[in-house]
């Protein structure tokens, strides 16, 4: 790698590989902004020396011959409109591109909508009315009112979880290939044909390990430059690191990689300066200076870890079918020392299992982001998936922090297919090692959920997407409704004392126990699965210690959902009060928490929200 006195670098891109770009197959049509960033791009045999302080960038190989392609931030991307979805060109056939957002889904995947439609609807109610029929022992009040519509408040992702989990089970019992039955996707990618377009690995990173982040890349790395694949893919490790410990180090294990890889990745490193609009804002700041040159980028964290089939099956995917705008990859946890990040983990993978098999028969083409260890097709989502910068002050204003499922909305609003892959294999993620880690991740995405309830008005998003940001709100506020009944239970006497029997206990164990059964039906549906295949339970470790396993998150997670609970509902009762949370690092290595630590981290972070 070349750097200069005044981090000046020669930057770099094979002019074939830009001829290519400019006369892109791409299906996305999109307008003449992404087509004259290709077209600059796609330029050969001039040479551009940049400064470009106060960000670095190391390129791990010069461009053959001495062709150096020039370097040009392209115009930045307007606001998606309502018509912004619509390709120029023609869209009525599958083949010629992606369909219309306003255009209906297939009958078959419109019966399956409707269907899981109305059982969750019908679930619901007839839960909320179980609910008021063991509240009414001596009439309904307005305490028993309102825990009803506390009560009703928790209950959509209850019966969403349910009916996902007993499609995932049918699916899973029923038929050898699952996947494939539930969706479309699950069936490309699995042939050798050959890769003729060009993808961008993605590596987003803010105050890492440097050690950890070169182990883990460099392990993706060795993997795929043996390829012969490998020349039509690129790495960019794109840094919103601010510490200044961190900085050398990560500069310093780009150049590593890059000496290590030369010969066949290439390697580019870039800081920013300023971090604008988090992870969506680096993503964003690639498209536009390097994006061009790319029909795909493989969306990965610094904690990811993908095989290179699972890289190249994504890439066939989408290279497949022309339609396709977001896949992501079922993604389950590395091995980790932590009790408490293996204990998760296991739970996790468990659940996961029937509950995104279920999701993905009725959600379709509109299906999740998760925002890493995805691929995306790079046109659509420079014309249409720029994020909103929210108005006004206050801790829902601003960046928005829950980038994914929005960015997911809006590309399924340009006409593009979303779809998850639901199989395991080959993509991997770390899980947080304490409880505090945990918490300080789950904060962060609570407050970005909560963003959504600005964005929900977005004009043009199809439904399913609304209601996609609906429920991810719900995620979060069913904590609050959770406590507010615990507590209104508890202390109902105080507040309005009954003149009789305050409910039915009949009722009310009866009803306990079906809401306790549905909250766990991923992992039951799963663990009826595995033990139906022989085979299954051995990935686990043996049947017994599967099972032992069962018991043991059973617990793990029981104990931990009021502990969230309480968490979430301190943490939306501060927003309020202008309570917020940053986008800092995480801890990802195994430690001890000892208790009086514990709480003078949870002491002190409380107060430096306030």
């Amino acid at each position: 790698p070349r750097l200069g006195a005044d981090h000046r670098v020669r930057t770099s891109a094979s002019p074939a590989a830009g001829a290519r770009s400019g006369a892109s197959r791409s299906s996305a049509r999109p307008g003449a902004a992404y087509h004259s960033a290709r077209a600059r791009v796609g330029r050969s045999g001039s040479e551009v020396i940049a400064p470009i302080m106060p960000e670095l960038a190391v390129r791990s190989r010069k461009a053959p011959d001495g062709a150096v392609a020039r370097r040009e931030r392209s115009r930045p991307m307007p606001p998606p409109s309502p018509a912004a979805g619509r390709s120029p060109g023609p869209s009525s056939s599958p083949s010629s591109g992606p369909s219309s957002p306003a255009a209906s889904p297939a009958p078959a995947m419109r019966a399956r909508r409707l269907a899981f439609l109305a059982l969750v609807a019908g679930t619901i109610a007839a839960l909320a009315a179980t609910m008021v029929r063991a509240l009414d022992a001596d009439g309904l009040d307005a305490v028993d009112l309102a825990l009803v519509a506390a009560f009703s408040v928790t209950l959509p992702w209850t019966a969403v979880g349910f009916w996902n989990a007993a499609i995932g089970l049918a699916l899973m019992l029923g038929h050898r290939d699952p996947a494939a039955l539930a969706t479309p996707v699950a069936a490309l990618g699995r042939d050798p044909t050959p890769i003729d377009t060009r993808t961008a690995l993605l590596v987003c990173i803010r105050n890492e390990d440097p050690a950890r982040l070169e182990r883990n890349l460099g392990e993706m790395l060795a993997g795929l430059a043996p390829l012969p694949e490998a020349a039509r893919l690129e790495v960019f490790l794109l840094s919103d690191s601010d510490r200044p410990s961190v900085l050398p180090a990560e500069a310093a294990v780009a150049a590593a990689l890059g000496r290590r890889f030369g010969g066949a990745l290439r390697v580019t490193y870039r800081r920013r300066e300023r971090n604008p609009g988090f992870k969506a804002g680096n993503l964003r700041d690639f498209c536009e200076r390097w994006g061009a040159a790319f029909d795909f980028a493989i969306v990965l964290d610094a904690d990811s870890v993908m095989s290179p089939a699972a890289i190249l099956r994504l890439i066939r995917t989408m290279q497949a079918d022309p339609k396709l705008g977001i896949v992501q990859s079922l993604v389950v946890g590395l091995p980790n020392a932590s009790p408490f990040a293996r204990t998760f983990q296991f739970g996790m993978r468990l659940g996961m299992r029937s509950y995104t098999l279920g999701s993905a028969w009725w959600q379709g083409d509109c299906g999740p982001y998760w925002g890493h260890n995805a691929i995306v097709r790079l046109a659509p989502f420079f014309e249409h998936c720029a994020l909103p910068e929210l108005p006004g002050r206050g801790p829902l204003s601003g960046s928005v922090l829950s980038h994914d499922q929005l960015e997911a909305a809006l590309m399924r609003r340009s006409g593009h297919e979303v779809r998850v892959l639901p199989l395991e294999g080959g993509s991997w993620e770390e899980n947080p090692p304490t409880l505090l880690e945990f918490v300080r991740r789950d904060l962060r995405w609570c407050q970005g959920n909560l963003q959504y309830l600005r964005l929900l008005g977005l004009p043009g998003l199809h439904p399913l997407s609304r209601l996609q940001l609906v429920l991810a709100i719900l995620m979060f506020a069913g904590s609050p409704a959770w406590i507010a009944f615990v507590l209104l239970a508890t202390f109902r006497d105080l507040i309005l004392p009954a003149t009789g029997p305050a409910f039915r206990a009949d009722v009310g164990g009866a009803l306990f126990v079906v809401v306790l059964g549905m909250a766990f039906a991923p992992k039951i549906a799963s663990v009826i699965a595995a033990l139906a295949n022989r085979e299954r339970p051995r990935e686990f470790g043996t049947p017994g210690r599967f099972l032992a396993g069962v018991g043991l998150e059973t617990a793990f997670s029981m104990a931990l959902a009021p502990v969230m609970a309480v968490v979430h509902t301190v943490f939306i009762g501060g927003l309020a009060f202008g309570r917020t949370i940053g986008w800092s690092a995480q801890v990802r290595d195994g430690h001890s928490v000892r208790l009086g630590e514990a709480l003078r981290i949870a002491a002190v972070e409380h107060h430096a929200r306030a």
